[in-house]
């Protein structure tokens, strides 16, 4: 993609109503936009970052089982009061149509999909089922004031398994704390990422946030590093050794949640009485687990946790481009045909061909953070060789084209 095409524009200076460091420098970098308190609009670079971490949760989903659905955001009262929530704690976004019917704007589906499964789901020859998401939802958040990461609309995988009995449950369960590992992994957030014992309600024990190490975060958690777990402050009290092996040796650290998964059981299912035939020809009742990562959320994780004094610094695997091609002076036809050689190999390329100075195309590459930089100038084209930087690199190489193209396989889209 050619910059100059680009309509958004980068900002050398923070927004004035802007106090989290994802949103400042998202908005800086021009990859979202705030609309209002804990609602923005993500542009394109944005969009692209969202998609790519969308498309690894996706991966894992898929490889768990998951079916892929859309279910809808709008909600009839009647579900949300089937539960008991529509008049419970949680803050809901209500509304209602010119007929005087009340809805609810989804903050989770479990209202929406039990009922769904209900029409599918009759034998235990239909078991066990998972299904999955990617949706906008929406909480009336009071505290919308830490850019991505609390939001009054935000992007959910939301995913939700049916068994037939606790045994087969606590199985998928167990499955999905090592496929939420591998997420985290893939995003480059795994080593200060925590499976996190919190408290289980009163249908079991335990259950488990996934949390992210950030000096910012809102969240206090006690890490045994023994194990690669933690326990998040709420049930310290109760819970004063690691859950794992027991051990005293516990670091407390600041955190955000990137994730949870729940051991729900029959909490839903009972109320829309969602049942099956068993072998024995006897009903019972399906039970439930549930399993959330907010996308929107992760987005501003990985910007806090990379970020440095000059701007983001994606991962390859979230990258909105793999390369930042940067043409310094009139070598207008050299660069385009390397952008051509690169595009052709599958290569996604932001190309800065805007007219600007070197040194504010410096500025705005290091404020975007693509990983790799690729800068082509008369020096560069009189030397045979291009100048290549990684973003976290103090100093730059030299590399011919062919070198570049070795370097990048592995890239190709």
């Amino acid at each position: 993609m050619r910059q100059s095409q680009l309509f958004t524009k980068t900002s050398k200076t923070a927004p004035k109503d802007e106090v989290s460091k994802n949103a400042t420098l998202l908005i800086r970098a021009g990859f979202i936009d705030k609309l209002h308190a804990g609602v923005y609009t993500f542009l394109p670079l944005g969009l692209r970052v969202m998609n790519r971490i969308e498309q690894i949760i996706r991966e894992e989903m898929d490889k768990a089982d998951g079916q892929e659905i859309y279910m809808p955001a709008l909600h009839p009262k009647e579900n949300w009061e089937t539960t008991g929530r529509w008049s419970g704690p949680d803050p809901l976004f209500k509304l209602k149509d010119a007929s005087d019917r009340e809805f609810v704007l989804g903050a989770t589906h479990e209202e929406v999909v039990v009922p769904l499964l209900k029409r599918f789901i009759s034998s235990y020859k239909d078991l066990p089922q998972s299904v999955y998401q990617f949706q906008n939802k929406f909480r009336a958040e009071l505290r919308a004031k830490s850019g991505l990461l609390r939001g009054k609309e935000f992007i959910m995988k939301d995913m939700y398994s049916f068994h037939a009995d606790e045994a087969d449950l606590a199985k998928y369960y167990e499955k999905m704390k090592g496929v939420y590992a591998k997420v985290y992994e893939r995003l480059g957030l795994g080593k200060d990422t925590y499976i996190t014992f919190a408290s289980g309600g009163s249908f079991s024990k335990y259950s488990h946030e996934f949390q992210t190490v950030l000096e910012t975060g809102e969240d206090t958690i006690s890490i045994c590093e023994k194990c690669h777990v933690a326990i998040n402050k709420e049930i310290i009290a109760e819970q004063s050794v690691c859950p794992s092996c027991g051990s005293k040796d516990l670091i407390v650290k600041s955190a955000v949640e990137v994730g949870n998964i729940f051991e729900l059981k029959t909490k839903y299912t009972t109320p829309f009485e969602l049942t099956y035939r068993t072998s024995e020809g006897k009903d019972e009742l399906v039970v439930m687990g549930c399993y959330g990562i907010g996308l929107s959320r992760l987005m501003g994780v990985i910007v806090e946790y990379f970020a440095d004094e000059k701007g983001l610094v994606w991962p390859e695997a979230v990258s909105p481009f793999i390369i930042h091609l940067v043409s310094l002076g009139d070598v207008s036809s050299d660069a385009d045909k390397l952008y051509e050689r690169l595009t052709a190999k599958g290569i996604e390329v932001l190309y800065d061909d805007r007219d600007k100075p070197a040194g504010e195309k410096f500025a705005d590459s290091d404020l975007i953070g693509i990983q790799h930089r690729v800068i082509i100038s008369a020096k560069t084209v009189a030397s045979g060789k291009l100048e290549y930087k990684a973003r976290k690199d103090t100093d730059a190489i030299g590399l011919t084209e062919d070198e570049l193209m070795a370097k990048l396989i592995g890239y190709e889209k």
